[in-house]
């Protein structure tokens, strides 16, 4: 209650109720303190785009209802519309889906200012956060390498380019008889 007066103006958040409730998926999101404001700026500039949260711990308490889940999510239980399932959702679910800490609420309410849409974990314990799309895939890409690694997976196999042979058909293609090879120009790679 003391903290909703001293708010940053323009919040997304309405009620000190909705500021809870985004306050519990940061306070499940991630254990380290410190990242907390971090996490609430991804939300808050999700939901000012439009976005949904897209938050797996709100899909585990629609499941368990609050009760860990002990294993991780199955493609089926995300693309399965709950009230809490936030990658189904618009907004905020109905509930908070945890008891949030002081810190988790000052981050909501006073969310630092970042371009950040994204974040994934990142073997550490904590996340890696990213502006655009494509940063993110990366991200993810290293996480799942870190996952495999730990189980004692071979790294996933990367299909090696294909170069393609001095009349620009790649080896391996045959042409029929008679067709006309026409040629693309290629565009220069761009620095993303």
């Amino acid at each position: 209650a003391e903290l909703w007066p001293k708010r940053a103006p323009g919040i997304v958040v309405s009620t000190p109720r909705e500021a809870v409730i985004l306050a519990s998926i940061v306070e499940k999101e991630t254990g380290v303190a410190s990242e907390r404001p971090q996490v609430a700026s991804v939300f808050v500039n999700r939901l000012r785009k439009g976005m949904r949260l897209e938050s797996d711990p709100t899909i585990i308490y629609g499941i368990t209802q609050g009760r860990p889940l002990g294993r991780g999510l199955r493609r089926s239980e995300i693309d399965r519309p709950t009230a809490w399932n936030t990658y189904q959702i618009d907004g905020l679910p109905p509930t908070p889906i945890a008891n949030p800490g002081r810190d988790a609420i000052a981050a909501v309410l006073n969310p630092p200012v970042s371009d950040d849409l994204f974040f994934v974990a990142d073997g550490s314990g904590g996340h890696a956060f990213a502006r655009t799309y494509d940063q993110h895939l990366a991200n993810v890409a290293r996480w799942r390498a870190i996952e495999r690694q730990r189980a004692g997976l071979p790294p996933e196999p990367v299909a090696a380019p294909v170069a393609p042979t001095p009349e620009g058909v790649p080896p391996g293609v045959e042409i029929p008889p008679g067709a006309q090879v026409i040629r693309v120009p290629q565009q220069p790679a761009t620095a993303q």
